[in-house]
């Protein structure tokens, strides 16, 4: 249920009707019930995996809306998935839930994290950067900068043009890049990517003077050179990514899961679609089959050692099977 509901965006009232026709009476009600014992189970285990995901150099984050019923209110209202991506050494995939896009929500799931944020320029972030003693960096994303400009070349194709060029130029170097140590990647964005950097950054200055503000090619000009800090921080680190499209894949389950269920039916039920869907992606991740990860998982929880819950992130649980 868990797997179908999560990983192949199956509703519970689909899954009731499946069940039906097997001649099972299972209702809806019943396995909302189940899975919510379940996340509450994993309860420990995914604050084992937030530890780890706080050992990531850089974590990648976005958010994207769900409708929620209440009963307080005659329609469904939109809370916010929050998906928290770790890097290549600590491969684990989280999910937050807030009722609101509110910055509390991630300002609460960070506490105690000191590193890097990769994002879009969500201005909820903006107070984690100003403050130095949190010792959050922000770490920008071409591509989202990439779409203002794709977005404006209908009205503009010769400066839009242009800009979408020297970004592709960027791309080529990570496309040769791919594969390379952090400290070659490094020397390559150095030699290769840092010129056309500084020609784009020219570039747009140049133009900015020349086009409307509130028009479209004045939104991506304004955007990028706004946010430029955090744009270019990936050509002085090997480490870093140009972009935050892993994390933006992480949302796609989302995405194609809401058009199936389309709603939580609290904000409860949408931490607990948080968590198991954290379990899920981690699994997917690693190229773990998240079925045969649960069902061992849920047998050996509850009397595993406490002091030993990391064994059972599917990333450390798939090395042990190896």
């Amino acid at each position: 249920m868990i797997v179908a509901k999560t990983a192949d965006h199956l509703p519970l009232h689909r899954q009731e009707k499946i069940f039906q026709r097997h001649g099972v009476d299972i209702s809806r009600q019943t396995m909302c019930g189940w899975l919510a014992q379940c996340a509450d189970l994993r309860e420990p285990l995914y604050r084992s995996a937030k530890e780890v995901l706080f050992l990531s150099k850089v974590i990648g984050t976005d958010d994207t809306g769900v409708k929620v019923l209440d009963e307080k209110l005659p329609f469904a209202r939109t809370g916010r998935i929050w998906p928290y991506c770790g890097d290549k050494d600590h491969p684990v995939i989280l999910y937050d839930y807030t009722a609101t896009r509110e910055r509390a929500g991630p300002e609460e799931f960070l506490k105690g994290y000191r590193g890097h944020i990769q994002a879009d320029a969500y201005g909820g972030y903006d107070a984690f950067f100003r403050d130095p003693a949190r010792g959050l960096i922000e770490v920008g994303c071409w591509a989202h900068a990439r779409r203002y400009f794709r977005k404006a070349l209908e009205s503009d194709q010769t400066r839009m043009g242009m800009a979408l060029l020297l970004i592709a130029q960027l791309y080529r170097v990570e496309k040769r890049a791919r594969g390379l140590s952090p400290a070659d990647r490094l020397f390559l964005r150095q030699l290769q990517s840092k010129p056309i950097l500084e020609k784009l950054r020219g570039y747009l200055e140049e133009i900015q003077t020349e086009i409307l503000p509130k028009s479209p090619e004045g939104q991506a000009v304004r955007y990028t050179l706004k946010n430029w800090a955090a744009l270019t921080r990936y050509a002085d680190d090997g480490d870093l990514e140009i972009d935050n499209n892993a994390t933006e894949r992480s949302i796609r389950g989302v995405a194609v899961g809401r058009n199936n269920w389309v709603f939580f039916g609290s904000d409860q039920g949408g931490k607990t679609a948080a968590v198991l869907r954290s379990f899920v992606a981690s699994c997917q991740r690693v190229g773990v089959d998240p079925f045969t990860w649960l069902k061992e998982v849920l047998s050996r929880i509850a009397g595993h050692p406490i002091n030993r819950l990391a064994e059972l992130l599917p990333h450390n649980w798939a090395s042990a099977q190896a």
